[in-house]
């Protein structure tokens, strides 16, 4: 795998974190509440696949399935989650804690354990993936932050809806 295809990837994964900080920073949060944020963010970008990476050859062990449709499923999986999560309402709660801050970097990255199960499948450099997607998603997260200050709440479905995007042309481009 290219990576071209990885950073095109780190970015599909990084949109969530990118619109939900975005909507957190326009709640004016402490520069060091959004700078742990960021790091937390990319901290769980970089294991979550590896711990995915490991599963996922655990489970290719033991169910022989063509690589790429497993991948191409997974993508399109999270694009179809990422597009419904759309539309529902959330309330955005004030991070008020470093254990809040770890729920939420959990949450935005959980995404990417799903795709290092995918890397598993294709025997993909995962330390490599796993560090662009860190540190692809601890920038977002802190541009974020940076420009929910300045920007209103409703640009967070655009980066969404564009992250989506990326991950299911990249499950539909792996399926064919």
């Amino acid at each position: 795998m290219s990576l071209w295809i990885i950073f095109i990837t780190a970015v599909g994964l990084s949109m969530d974190a990118f619109s939900l900080s975005l909507i957190y920073g326009t709640l004016n949060m402490s520069k060091s509440k959004n700078q742990t944020m960021s790091i937390m963010v990319g901290l769980f970008h970089f294991f979550m696949p590896i711990m995915g990476y490991f599963l996922g050859t655990i489970i290719l062990k033991y169910l022989p399935i063509n690589p790429d449709i497993l991948v191409g499923i997974i993508f399109i999986t999270l694009s179809i989650e990422m597009i419904i999560s759309l539309t529902k309402e959330e309330q955005v709660k004030i991070l008020t804690s470093f254990l809040s801050i770890c729920c939420f970097a959990f949450t935005v990255s959980i995404d990417s354990f799903s795709v290092g199960i995918a890397y598993g499948a294709l025997k993909n450099n995962i330390y490599l993936s796993s560090i662009i997607f860190s540190l692809t998603s601890a920038l977002f997260t802190y541009i974020g932050v940076t420009l929910g200050n300045k920007l209103v709440k409703s640009f967070g479905n655009i980066a969404t809806l564009l992250g989506s995007i990326i991950l299911l042309v990249l499950g539909i481009s792996y399926l064919f």
